[in-house]
């Protein structure tokens, strides 16, 4: 009989393509995907050094509807100290209900699954940008991004 992939078997086809060479007692395989993950991850990207200047050359694609500077909004929100801040929480700027209910902060790691794929990431957000396919780009984005907070 045929089992069905589950998600951490696609992960581990997609991802982890290493793990089929590990020898693993029964349970021992799930419990190590998460460390697994991250290491096909570091390998896979090639572990990329993030670069604010090569970010802020990023931002420029960001820059048409958001603004690095405190307190100016666009047509989209202020990027300024935008990590580590909750999605929607800027007062001055009407939101989307999708990315009112989203739930999240924007940590470096929620930023890259978003930049990937907004809509996927939020469905309904009005963000229409299609993302950044390029680790790399993202990388950097995310360590310009972080640059913009004030200066304590």
């Amino acid at each position: 009989m045929r089992r069905s992939m589950t998600s951490l078997d696609y992960m581990e086809k997609t991802t982890m393509p290493f793990a089929n060479h590990l020898v693993f007692p029964d349970n021992a395989r799930r419990l190590a995907a998460p460390f697994l993950t991250m290491i096909s991850f570091m390998i896979g990207t090639g572990a990329y050094a993030q670069d604010a200047d090569a970010g802020r050359a990023v931002f420029h694609r960001c820059a048409i509807c958001h603004s690095a500077e405190q307190g100016e909004n666009r047509i989209g929100p202020s990027l300024f100290g935008v990590v580590g801040r909750k999605a929607a929480s800027l007062p001055d700027f009407p939101y989307s209900t999708a990315m009112q209910n989203a739930g999240l902060t924007w940590t470096p790691d929620v930023l890259d699954h978003f930049l990937t794929n907004p809509q996927a990431a939020v469905p309904g957000t009005r963000m229409s940008f299609p993302g950044l396919s390029d680790p790399k780009d993202r990388a950097n984005l995310i360590a310009y991004l972080t640059t913009l907070q004030d200066s304590q």
